[in-house]
């Protein structure tokens, strides 16, 4: 095996054990899917895909690199972040997913997905401080990079989409208004507490 080889497949799994971590993303996509169905999940995952692509290609053109060395640009997308999990947890808690077409929702979840990771200066800072640890000096770097970024988003998206599946399959059992509430509010507090976590964990 070639050390080009050896370093994607190393890459690979360490993104599999990062996101395997509990998150943000994580704890959202079960809230969703729990209570909206495995579509809004899965609309979700697709946002969240997208931006986790679009701050590949930002980290690879440099410009995750400038937010990173900004104070006021780092503050502004962590707090941005911050207050945008604890809306999505507070519009949770009180039922404001539902909406009547379907086409409508779908849509809405994807924005959902693709704004907390736009916000999420802790993706920014994975594609500066652990994905260039995987680069070598054998290939053009702007061409390792996106190379890597493919193999952490379709890796993220494997996790998402399982997690999807999974809380998919509480929706039937969660007919019952009563018991759809109880989980919905159980997943909109552990999300909260994830944004708060989220607000300690990234403060430099």
């Amino acid at each position: 095996m070639d050390v080009a080889t050896a370093s994607l497949l190393s890459f690979a799994l360490t993104s599999l054990l990062i996101e395997l971590t509990p998150g943000p993303n994580m704890t959202y996509l079960a809230l969703v899917s729990a209570s909206e169905g495995r579509r809004a999940g899965f609309a979700t995952v697709a946002g969240v895909a997208l931006g986790l692509a679009i701050i590949g290609l930002v980290a690879a053109l440099g410009v995750a690199e400038i937010i990173q060395a900004s104070n006021l640009l780092y503050e502004g997308l962590r707090w941005a972040g911050v207050l945008f999990l604890l809306y999505l947890a507070w519009d949770g808690w009180r039922g404001g997913g539902d909406v009547v077409e379907t086409g409508e929702g779908d849509g809405r979840h994807f924005l959902r997905g693709l704004t907390t990771n736009l916000l999420n200066p802790k993706a920014a800072a994975f594609y500066i401080a652990v994905l260039p640890a995987f680069v070598t000096a054998q290939t053009d770097v702007r061409l390792q990079t996106l190379a890597l970024t493919a193999i952490y988003v379709t890796v993220a998206t494997a996790i998402h989409a399982a997690i999807v599946t999974a809380a998919g399959s509480l929706e039937p059992w969660l007919n019952d208004p009563r018991r759809e509430r109880l989980a919905r509010r159980s997943l909109s507090v552990l999300l909260a507490v994830v944004a708060i976590w989220f607000g300690w964990s990234t403060a430099r």
